[in-house]
């Protein structure tokens, strides 16, 4: 897959079957989207293409909000690339483009520089100054500028349309198969380990702490089921979100227990993919307390079958 950060002076000699969007999550109703556009690619003979933008637009639009991503723009790449997509776009979203309205999105960008021929989008997108671009802009403009446009229809799981938005709140009630169902994929943070203040391993569960792109979404605080990813290694883990109430910590933090494994690992980058909910986070009354759910959580965690 081609990847192009941005375009400013790229002009497309082959024209392109393409799909616009954040992509966040990059989930099953994405895939439904990608998949159309790669049946159309091979029936037209065009080679197909999606534009992204980073960043998030909302950051620019309101930068004040707390808003946190299911995708780092990394993981979002490698999550395009297993879909056999021929380029990726990667539009800087800065206050030039946030200008420009639907039309002129069209017709600068779509059609002058990406010699666009089909175009697909989901069937809540709007682009352009204002939200000044739609699906009756594209139709009306299509003619005119020889392209083809189709709109998808939205995705349902259990009667529910699948978003990105849905996503995040399943995964901030700590609902992490609904999460994982709606991605088609289990819900994943990377993260380098640092040091912490090594608790753990006083009390017989020595913790990797992680540190995380900051814009990338924790799930509630509380427990939970993992499958860790060390050195090209997989192991089952036991992942905590939060403050460590019990010692009377502050910061937040994300720390795994890995299952079966001895290693120094400081440095290291690791991926852990969420698999299940334990439980809230808890203020035992005491470390023996703690203990006994962490010997409880061990149980659970083997138990379970990835």
């Amino acid at each position: 897959m081609n990847i192009f950060k941005n375009f400013k002076d790229y002009h497309s000699e082959k024209p392109l079957a393409m799909s616009l969007g954040m992509f966040d999550g990059v989930h099953l109703g994405h895939k439904y989207i990608i998949n159309e556009l790669k049946k159309i690619g091979s029936e037209k003979n065009l080679e197909t293409a999606i534009l992204t933008f980073w960043p998030h637009p909302r950051f620019v639009f309101n930068p004040n909000e707390d808003l946190k991503l299911l995708n780092t723009i990394d993981e979002k790449e490698v999550l395009m690339e297993k879909y056999n997509i021929n380029t990726l776009f990667v539009k800087e979203f800065d206050n030039e483009f946030r200008n420009l309205t639907g039309e002129e999105f069209v017709r600068e960008i779509l059609i002058e520089k990406l010699n666009v021929k089909y175009l697909i989008i989901g069937y809540d997108h709007y682009f352009g100054k204002n939200k000044s671009g739609n699906f009756e802009l594209l139709q009306k403009l299509s003619s005119e500028l020889n392209f083809e446009v189709e709109q998808m229809e939205a995705i349902n799981i259990h009667e529910s349309n699948i978003s990105s938005t849905k996503i995040r709140n399943a995964l901030l009630k700590g609902n992490i198969k609904e999460a994982n169902e709606m991605l088609g994929y289990s819900y994943s943070i990377s993260g380098t380990v640092v040091h912490g203040k090594k608790l753990g391993r006083t009390i017989g569960y020595p913790t990797a702490n992680l540190e995380t792109e900051s814009i990338k979404l924790l799930p509630k605080k509380g427990a939970y089921i993992v499958e860790v990813f060390v050195k090209n290694q997989h192991y089952k883990g036991m992942l905590s979100v939060g403050t460590n109430p019990t010692v009377n910590g502050e910061k937040l933090t994300v720390e795994v227990y890995i299952l079966d494994f001895e290693g120094d690992i400081y440095d290291e980058n690791i991926t852990v993919k969420f698999r299940d909910f334990l439980h809230d986070e808890i203020k035992f009354e005491g470390l023996d307390k703690l203990i006994e759910r962490l010997d409880e959580d061990k149980r659970l965690t083997e138990e379970f079958q990835f």
